[in-house]
């Protein structure tokens, strides 16, 4: 599917994997909508190309607008990249007792509740698009993470919450193929985004020694590439794919 002259919604789309995501959409003629928080998006590089929204995944309401507002804009929504999400670690029975089961469901809350209620508001709205020759609407992109998989002690709210993600993508692929829409779903390893602004260099190092190889974090960048790979794609459906370097996580 071609991406010029296409909306396409970018969640978490004011930095970070959406950050790039957005830019790349829009480096090929797309019409992106980055959706993001107040502060996020007050803080964001202006774009050519990249219209900021202010929406929290998690409100069934202001995505709806969000969505109205991309479908009002005139070029057909056709792609839908879900890239925000929050991590935080806790163990389930730690130093000052059992995990804080507010921080478990907030994770759950934006990571996969965020991610299903953009999947099925976008999916309407795309549903509703004229239909290309091959009968195909658009393209629906998830974020996980290699946590779904090989989680790690104090990840069991991030994993739970990727996981989901993971077991959501045959099922919506199998059910919207029906309306010509793909699902597809990115596993990133660790990449370098703002999320590890934080932490000094050995630190940094130390993460990038565990990966096999290139023996380096991710980049952005990398993931905004395999994200337009998919939506170009046609054939790519219902599937997951990591994108790690083929770093399998050990306990802790």
């Amino acid at each position: 599917m071609q991406i010029s002259d296409n909306a396409a919604i970018v969640t978490g789309g004011a930095s970070g994997l959406g950050g790039a995501t957005a830019r790349a959409l829009a480096a090929r003629g797309a019409k992106v909508f980055a959706l993001d928080l107040p502060k996020a998006v007050a803080n964001a590089e202006a774009v050519d190309g990249v219209t900021y929204v202010e929406a929290d995944v998690t409100s069934a309401e202001q995505v709806q607008t969000a969505v109205d507002t991309v479908v009002a804009a005139g070029a057909p929504l056709r792609i839908t990249v879900n890239c925000a999400g929050v991590g935080t670690a806790g163990r389930i029975v730690g130093k000052n007792g059992p995990h804080d089961l507010d921080t478990y469901r907030k994770v759950i809350e934006v990571n996969l509740i965020g991610t299903f209620n953009v999947l099925r508001l976008a999916a309407d709205a795309i549903a509703k698009t004229p239909a290309l020759d091959d009968g195909q609407r658009g393209v629906v992109i998830n974020t996980a993470s290699v946590a779904a998989f090989d989680g790690q002690i104090g990840q069991a709210a991030y994993s739970s919450s990727k996981g989901g993600v993971v077991g959501l993508t045959l099922p919506a692929a199998r059910e919207l193929a029906s309306s010509g829409i793909r699902v597809m779903t990115i596993a990133p390893g660790i990449i370098d985004t703002p999320m590890l602004a934080g932490v000094s260099e050995e630190f940094r190092a130390g993460l990038a020694s565990g990966v096999p190889f290139p023996k380096r974090l991710g980049r952005p960048d990398e993931y905004a590439q395999l994200a337009v790979a998919i939506v170009e794609h046609d054939y790519l459906n219902g599937e997951v794919i990591r994108m790690d370097g083929s770093l399998r996580m050990a306990p802790r």
